[in-house]
């Protein structure tokens, strides 16, 4: 492990005024010089360091998270950044100091913060960060059951989760805010990919119930729940189906096993995002004729053929594309409990949370979401609009020279089919 501290093309201070030797007869000028550039030349090695598994930086710099081998324990440190620069013009002949070589030169340790109870362990894959506030979000779980049954409308083929909790943390002392537990369920918290953060919005993905739970952050440090989408798409969706049911109860609800005021589980239902999508596929299929002989074929070769694949669908990864929108990836059992889902065919729809509706659905290889992709790049990974980083972050949107690589890399491929957006 090795640390960069030593820079040869800097002044020891950052800010230099200079005084103008002014003319006969004109006034004193003041100007003030920048150095905008701080490039590090020197590596230090075999830094003796804490016996940790660290995880990251922060966004701003300001923190560095780092948990105990046993995953058991968060442990943050805050970067104490250069210590040590020359301006001289031979600062490779002089010796660092032996402190150097410590960590504790570098990093001061802010505080050990126990998560993980015996039976859990902390994800060391996961970690989001709220810049704004500067909270912290972590998560422990218990080992996954892979063999679990599905019961309670679970998806056959998706592990279970016996407890799966998110941690908010105040990163500057460590406070535990608040927490949000879920029970016998599976979120894919590897690389985040479960978990999406804008603003002061939070999407957890429940892989084994097709849930989508939006929440949000308060600045008191509370996570509130706002909405839940996936078996109903509306908050009213579940009392207007329970009364429509208590009322089409037949004579023989006794004989029957059915109770006053229950809904009839014999009869399936499909989940409210999936009846949208099927109604949005379906719709769209319809207006692409006016005849209704050619209509009839067209649905028949392009949406019933295809009906039961689409059923079997299930949400992989959301995203917000704003406070308003999602980006949902829909998918195979198999590739959403698979590590690498390259392989497995996808589908990208835009979805509406305040109409509930889908407003757009395509193919991950399609080649109008290849140019979306090239187009708005920059909307797609949009993590705030408030982040100032991502003013300075290059991508294929903005850049000439990356957009044409992009390119490069879509012409190398022998068909349209695999080119596909990654995300």
């Amino acid at each position: 492990m090795y640390y960069r501290s030593r820079s040869s093309n800097i002044a020891a201070r950052i800010f230099d005024r200079q005084i103008c030797t002014p003319a006969p007869g004109t006034s004193v000028h003041h100007a003030r010089r920048f150095y905008e550039n701080l490039v590090p030349s020197y590596t230090i090695y075999e830094v003796e360091c804490p016996d940790h598994s660290f995880r990251k930086f922060t966004e701003d710099g300001q923190y560095l998270i780092s948990f105990s081998r046993n995953h058991q324990e968060l442990i943050v440190y805050r970067p104490r950044w250069l210590s040590f620069s020359c301006n001289d013009e031979d600062c490779d002949q002089h010796d660092l100091p032996s402190k150097a070589r410590r960590f504790d030169s570098f990093f001061t340790q802010l505080y050990c913060v126990p998560l993980a109870s015996c039976n859990e362990l902390i994800c060391k894959d996961f970690f989001l960060y709220m810049e704004s506030n500067q909270f912290g979000l972590f998560a422990t779980s218990t080992a996954q059951i892979h063999d679990a049954p599905a019961v309670g409308g679970a998806v056959q083929g998706v592990p279970s989760i016996e407890k799966i909790t998110f941690h908010l943390l105040r990163m500057e002392d460590g406070e535990i805010l608040d927490k949000k537990v879920f029970s016998n369920d599976f979120v894919n918290l590897t690389h985040n990919m479960g978990v999406f953060l804008y603003d002061d919005l939070l999407a957890i993905v429940s892989l084994r119930y097709q849930t989508i739970h939006i929440l949000q952050i308060r600045d008191s440090g509370n996570l509130v729940d706002v909405r839940a989408i996936g078996e109903f798409c509306r908050e009213d969706d579940e009392l207007f189906l329970n009364s429509n049911a208590q009322h089409q109860v037949p004579e023989n609800n006794v004989e029957n096993h059915m109770h006053q005021g229950q809904p009839n589980m014999g009869n399936s239902f499909l989940s409210g995002i999936k009846q949208r999508l099927l109604s949005f596929i379906f719709q769209g299929i319809w207006n692409e004729e006016t005849d209704d002989t050619l209509r009839i074929q067209r649905l028949r070769n392009k949406f019933y053929f295809h009906f039961q694949d689409y059923v079997d669908l299930i949400i992989w990864k959301v995203q917000f594309l704003d406070r308003h929108h999602l980006l949902i990836k829909f998918g195979s059992v198999d590739g959403g409990v698979s590590r690498n889902a390259d392989h497995h065919p996808a589908f990208v729809a835009v979805y509406n949370m305040a109409t509930t509706e889908i407003v757009s659905f395509y193919q991950n290889s399609a080649d109008e979401l290849y140019m979306l992709f090239e187009q708005f790049g920059d909307h797609f990974h949009v993590t705030s609009r408030n982040s100032m980083y991502m003013n300075f972050v290059s991508s294929h949107s903005n850049n000439i020279h990356a957009l044409e690589q992009l390119r490069s890399i879509k012409d190398k491929a022998s068909n349209s089919s695999q080119v596909k957006y990654c995300w």
